[in-house]
């Protein structure tokens, strides 16, 4: 029987591996999980296994938190004996995590298949980790399941041979489609009419002056808006280290999936700098205003409702301006992005 090993380690790659590890269970193929414990917080992991109603793992690395070069060499370290020792046949790593650049790099050497779930997204912008993790991982794979065609063109482009390269949609909106009735029905949806904000790239919160910039921000915008901002765990520690104030913004922990997700079909305006979010936004036809100059996501601000604003207060002003006028930008779904891309992954997998 075919075995299939799949690692995650961090939240976005628990929505991503869910209907993954769903469709392949329904296929009766042998599979074994592996949870590196990049994120460790209950929060930010084991609640989503819950909700997600993935199995418990067979194997926790417990890595923990580190530098981006101690945490993959710690990764690495801590996989190769699991990997050595379960001889899967093909091993899949989702997104862009240092997890998934470690898992990747350990098989590569080891001579085991990989198979990248979300390959092909490039920012083309080397300052971000994860652009750097996505080329590695993406370079090492053997077979690549791209979320939407702007993946393909760039693996192409990149000399990929198309005969590896798999168009099958978006995992995230699988998961997405799945809990929406529930995310729906959630008691804590709030009332219409505020601002969702994430943030927790390090290019926005590591910087003193930056992270001042764009909470300075989010209190003018809470004039108009009430704030709704889950706080990741670095963000939270970067506001106090940098002694910011943030009194008017209505400040959470981090959020269970279900949770965040009915706050997203509520809100008037999400403001992020996440990647996930602006394809879940997307979906939702939320308007998604992004505090990054670029994104790994194109097809969200060709197709759907996001917009980059960068670090330009001028623009994240107008542009709320336009949603509260209910001039925010219409989108479309892309295509694939269908609920069923697990279960095409899962049929490949099958029939490699």
């Amino acid at each position: 029987m075919k075995h299939i090993l799949h690692v995650v380690g961090a939240r976005p790659n628990f929505v991503k591996a869910a209907p993954v590890v769903r469709a392949i269970r329904e296929l009766g193929l042998r599979q074994t999980l592996v949870h590196t414990g990049q994120h460790y917080d209950r929060n930010m992991s084991d609640v989503f296994f819950t909700e997600l109603e993935i199995p418990e793992p067979d194997f926790n690395l417990e890595v923990g938190s580190g530098s981006h070069a101690s945490q993959t060499a710690e990764i690495m370290h801590r996989f190769e004996p699991v990997v050595t020792e379960q001889k899967p046949d093909i091993v899949l790593v989702y997104g862009d995590v240092n997890s998934t650049v470690a898992a990747a790099l350990v098989c590569s050497k080891l001579l085991i298949p990989i198979g990248h779930v979300e390959a092909g997204l490039r920012s083309f912008d080397r300052a971000m980790p994860e652009e750097i993790n996505r080329i590695v991982t993406d370079r090492l794979s053997d077979v690549l399941f791209t979320p939407s065609e702007d993946g393909d063109v760039n693996l192409k482009r990149e000399g990929v041979p198309p005969e590896r390269i798999r168009l099958v949609g978006n995992v995230m909106i699988d998961s997405l489609i799945r809990l929406l009735p529930m995310a729906k029905s959630c008691p804590k949806n709030g009332a219409p009419g505020f601002a969702l904000v994430t943030l927790h790239r390090p290019s926005n919160v590591d910087n003193s002056e930056n992270l001042q910039r764009i909470v300075r921000s989010l209190v003018e915008v809470s004039e108009q808006l009430d704030i709704t901002f889950p706080v990741h765990p670095r963000t939270r520690q970067r506001i106090k280290e940098f002694g910011i104030s943030a009194e008017r913004l209505h400040l959470y922990e981090p959020m269970p999936y279900i949770e965040f997700l009915s706050l997203q079909t509520r809100a008037a305006v999400v403001i992020t700098d996440s990647g996930g979010i602006q394809e879940e936004t997307t979906y939702l036809g939320v308007p998604c205003l992004t505090l990054r100059a670029n994104t790994e996501r194109p097809v969200t601000v060709d197709m759907g409702t996001n917009i980059l604003v960068g670090d330009d207060k001028g623009r994240l002003d107008s542009e709320l301006r336009n949603i509260l006028a209910g001039k925010g930008k219409k989108g479309v779904i892309p295509p694939l992005w269908d609920g069923h891309a697990g279960e095409r992954i899962a049929q490949i997998l099958a029939t490699l």
